[in-house]
């Protein structure tokens, strides 16, 4: 299990925080070499690769802007001329309520799907060649429950619709692409127990509600959904491909 990822390199978004902070630290444990995308946070992405810097390379890049999306993954291919998996992780959960001003609600949306949909469509579009030149290649997408049955919180509905999308672009690669060696799938976590999880959850009457309506009383440890993101980059469960693996604990059965 150590050494599960010997030499892989792995393209993650998001990898200053949350779920992208600790799968960061666990790819970089099992052997990988991590192209660590941030935004904004570059001490948290420096903290996830603090054990084996060696082997990461920080990249920063405003996932709102279509040219710096794209430079990311030339930047990432470049740094050992290939790139093995590509893990979907980044994306922002903006509070734009029904009952917004007009510039507001536009505003919003439209940031929204162009970071949560937009770039890692482009990300794809930008890997595909390479992964269908070397008939190998892991899309990992972090989709949410959301995505299945909407937003719990109005004003979320944004993040809800982009998980949506997301989700469908990443089947819509594994639907054409399986046979070619790409394998893409979805991880559609519930509530992880992150920073904005705990900050979310005060318009659900806080924490200590919140855990108490989930079947297993606590959120989800982000450390489980990174252990399953780090099963999946190895390439080797050929047979889940375009499976959509579900991370909540049974609150949502499908």
């Amino acid at each position: 299990m150590t050494h599960m990822l010997e030499d892989r390199v792995i393209l993650l978004t998001g990898a200053s925080g949350g779920i992208g902070r600790i799968t960061a630290a666990l790819l970089l444990e099992r052997g990988a070499y991590v192209v660590a995308h941030y935004g904004s946070h570059r001490d948290g992405a420096e903290e996830a690769c603090a054990a084996a810097p060696e082997r990461a390379l920080l990249v920063q890049a405003d996932l709102a802007q279509a040219q710096a999306t794209r430079a990311l993954w030339r930047t990432a291919l470049a740094w050992r001329g290939q790139v093995d998996a590509l893990i979907l992780n980044a994306a922002v959960a903006l509070s734009i309520p029904f009952e917004a001003q007009d510039s507001d609600w536009d505003t919003g949306w439209e940031r929204t799907f162009q970071i949560n949909v937009a770039s890692p469509g482009n990300l794809i579009r930008a890997a595909l060649p390479h992964f269908l030149g070397r008939k190998q290649g892991v899309v990992i997408a972090i989709s949410s429950w959301a995505a299945q049955r909407g937003s719990a919180l109005p004003a979320h509905t944004a993040y809800a619709a982009s998980k949506a999308a997301l989700h469908n672009i990443t089947q819509s690669v594994a639907r054409n692409h399986t046979a070619d060696g790409v394998l893409a799938y979805i991880v559609a976590p519930g509530i992880v127990k992150t920073p904005m999880s705990e900050i979310s959850a005060s318009s659900r009457g806080g924490v200590d509600a919140v855990n108490a309506m989930l079947p297993l009383g606590e959120m989800v440890p982000p450390s489980e959904v990174a252990e399953l993101i780090a099963q999946l980059a190895t390439g080797r469960l050929r047979h889940l491909a375009g499976a959509t693996l579900d991370v909540n604990g049974a609150a949502n059965i499908r």
